[in-house]
């Protein structure tokens, strides 16, 4: 490899090596100055995003360029949704530290371990082979699996630690046997030759379909789409608000990441056998969602079931197997993560002293104790619920025109019928915040840089709907 090639890796480098700084770092800190830890994970971000800005390949149709023997790839649908990955882990950074030192758990681990998970967030975006693909997915899962039980006091964060673990081998399993089946069937572990390969044996392999199965169980498990649903309500419930702010948020952009590479690159000719797949997932995970989440009352199982309901619409992206498919895919994956990082920045807002903000109930009475931050609220759900001219609004829009122009009309229609019952959930907590009387009288009071996050988050899910050309063009700009 030459200079240009490894500099096609820059970001990644940084991110790798700041987090070995970080924890070298905090080696020679005294707690008291763990604030230095928090800048230097958000200059991390902030200089991941210029280098990525400058490399050329976001805002024109650069050809893309491979390196590590091709298992890497560099290309524009990569930049943008590395991009957004910082942006987002930016505004966790703000959020996790008003929450970690609300309930002294201020410490280097959480940083690392999220810029580790970054990494591999990184890596999974560009994988062009299923060696880079497996890499970038462990490294998730491993910094995932200990964030959760980040709090080590906490009974409930153990517990659901272990559920996930349990459940992310199994998963993590499947999805390396698939792989194996894939390689013994192609000969290659690099996507551009198993596409070539499954284009020339044909799509009658039986090989090639039954290992296409349990890719697409890793798959369904990493969106945490139904059936495969199982840990997100208890690890969103169990895990520390700060922890399930990132859980719910980057890698998810990973995970739409690695089924367009895995699925439509290296095995679009495969096409008519994983997308019936695709579809049963997505319908039942909008229906069992939507449903699911009416019945919650705590905040953070509400928005888990959410959760699996738009995962679903991203799935229904990526059915027809079309550039305007996979561009409004990626839109709505991207449009989620900010709805999801603001909805969680408002549960830590009201966890913020000494006692977690877990219940519906919680948001009672919210504008009359701070009407700013319930209007921020408001926008968030109704920008979730699908409500113009909110961008989850335009989200969904692009989804279904995909879905209906590939003639699939019947997934569209339900998943309208379904996504107008969901909205009951989100309107629900508007009700709570305007029409209910608070259970406490405290005033809401927000650091000047948690309160400039919110507002910024806010800010884009009003302006990218009101405005959302210029996203949605760069998003199908990304496939050609």
């Amino acid at each position: 490899m030459n200079g240009a090639e490894l500099l096609l890796a820059a970001p990644e480098y940084l991110v790798l090596v700041m987090a070995c700084v970080v924890m070298i770092v905090d080696l020679f800190l005294s707690k008291e100055r763990g604030g230095i830890i928090h800048m230097l994970s958000m200059l991390t971000v902030i200089f991941a995003a210029i280098i990525t800005l400058r490399g050329g390949f976001l805002m024109d149709t650069t050809q893309a360029a491979t390196t590590f023997n091709d298992s890497f790839i560099r290309d524009q649908m990569g930049d943008v949704l590395k991009v957004f990955s910082f942006v987002m882990m930016g505004l966790i950074y703000i959020y996790a530290k008003f929450y970690l030192r609300s309930f002294d758990l201020f410490r280097s681990d959480f940083h690392a371990l999220s810029l580790f998970a970054l990494l591999g967030v990184m890596l999974l975006i560009s994988a062009n082979s299923m060696l880079m693909i497996y890499l970038g997915l462990e490294l998730i899962a491993l910094s995932v699996y200990a964030l959760v039980a980040f709090d080590r006091d906490s009974g409930r964060g153990s517990e659901s630690a272990m559920k996930y673990f349990v459940l992310g081998s199994m998963a993590s399993g499947m999805l390396l046997y698939g792989m194996s089946m894939i390689y013994g069937a192609t000969g290659s572990l690099l996507l551009p030759d198993i596409a070539e390969a499954v284009r020339t044996q044909g799509a009658d392999d039986i090989l090639l379909v039954f290992g296409l199965v349990f890719v697409v169980v890793g798959i369904a498990f990493k969106f945490g789409v139904v059936p495969f649903h199982m840990w997100i309500p208890d690890v969103y419930e169990g895990a520390p608000p700060a922890v399930t702010l990132f859980i719910s948020s980057v890698p998810k952009l990973a995970a739409f990441a690695m089924a367009f590479r895995f699925l439509s690159s290296g095995l679009g000719d495969l096409h008519f056998q994983w997308q019936n797949m695709l579809a049963s997932l997505a319908v039942l995970s909008i229906v069992l969602g939507n449903l699911a989440a009416i019945m919650q009352t705590n905040i953070k199982r509400m928005l888990a079931y959410s959760t699996i309901s738009h995962m679903g619409f991203v799935l229904l992206g990526l059915l027809p197997d079309t550039v305007f498919g996979f561009g409004s895919s990626m839109y709505y994956v991207i449009v989620y993560g900010i709805m999801s990082v603001a909805a969680f920045g408002m549960v830590i807002l009201l966890s913020g002293r000494g006692v977690e903000a877990e219940h519906l109930s919680d948001f009672k009475g919210l504008n009359q104790r701070n009407p700013y931050y319930a209007a921020i609220m408001g926008l968030v759900m109704f920008s979730m619920a699908g409500i113009p001219p909110m961008v989850g609004f335009f989200a969904k829009l692009m989804v279904l025109k995909a879905v209906i122009e590939a003639g699939m009309l019947w997934l569209a229609v339900t998943a309208v019928v379904f996504a107008v019952i969901g909205a009951f959930y989100y309107l629900r907590v508007v009700k709570y915040m305007y029409f209910d009387e608070p259970e406490s009288e405290a005033a809401i009071v927000a650091p000047v840089d948690f309160g400039a996050a919110l507002t910024l988050n806010g800010i884009m899910i009003l302006g990218l709907g009101m405005f959302s050309s210029s996203l949605i063009t760069i998003c199908m700009t990304s496939f050609g």
